[in-house]
């Protein structure tokens, strides 16, 4: 019997507006090989982390108006590749967790490929405040700051249909350690979840479809 060829799960990333231009390439099934250069060095830094801790392949220049939400538009247009390299999701493991250790810096990432696009911060009982950090420390020498990540963030899961929550269990660091280790945790747990269950049969949702 002739084996089914495996479908590629690979895109163009494409955002064109009067502000930016945004292009390359997404690879869910990659190798984590990156080349990622957009106007900032901490965001960069951060993808590339991403792409090679969830062995996704990720091309991706970006020129713009930096006064005009590019970092935004960076989340958009990566966040719509993911979802067009999904497909029809059939198959998938769909959520998947990860918590990843950066020196005393300890960020979890918990992660449901379900449609509904959220971002949170767990706040349980017990789970310090590190408003601190948070607020005012900015990525080594530059301006970058949480802010800008949650930007990117917030833009990148409401367009790929992904919930993330993620949980700073520990942060005696940096912002810089605090940003690895988030970004790192995403993009491993990400790779479980779009992993492909062969006992799976089709959607993994009740309802048979994920939007």
């Amino acid at each position: 019997m002739a084996k089914t060829a495996k479908k590629t799960r690979k895109v163009k990333i494409a955002r064109k507006t009067a502000e930016v231009n945004i292009q390359g390439e997404f690879n869910i099934d990659g190798s984590g090989k990156t080349n990622v250069k957009t106007p900032f060095e901490p965001l960069n830094h951060l993808l590339t982390l991403f792409a090679f801790h969830g062995l996704f392949d990720l091309n991706l220049q970006a020129k713009g108006d930096l006064e005009h939400h590019i970092i935004e538009d960076i989340g958009i247009a990566l966040g719509k590749a993911f979802k067009d390299a999904l497909g029809d999701k059939a198959g998938i493991n769909r959520s998947a967790s990860f918590s990843m250790a950066m020196d005393r810096v300890v960020v979890e990432a918990n992660v449901d490929i379900s449609g509904r696009p959220t971002l949170h911060q767990a706040r349980g009982k017990g789970n310090p405040d590190f408003a601190d950090i948070l607020e005012r420390e900015r990525f080594d020498n530059t301006n970058f700051s949480f802010n800008d990540a949650k930007e990117f963030l917030e833009a990148f899961v409401q367009h790929a249909g992904i919930s993330l929550v993620y949980d700073i269990k520990s942060a005696e660091g940096d912002l810089h350690h605090l940003l690895e280790a988030l970004f790192k945790a995403l993009g491993k747990a990400l790779d479980e979840a779009t992993k492909i269950d062969p006992r799976r049969k089709g959607i993994p949702s009740t309802k048979g479809i994920i939007d």
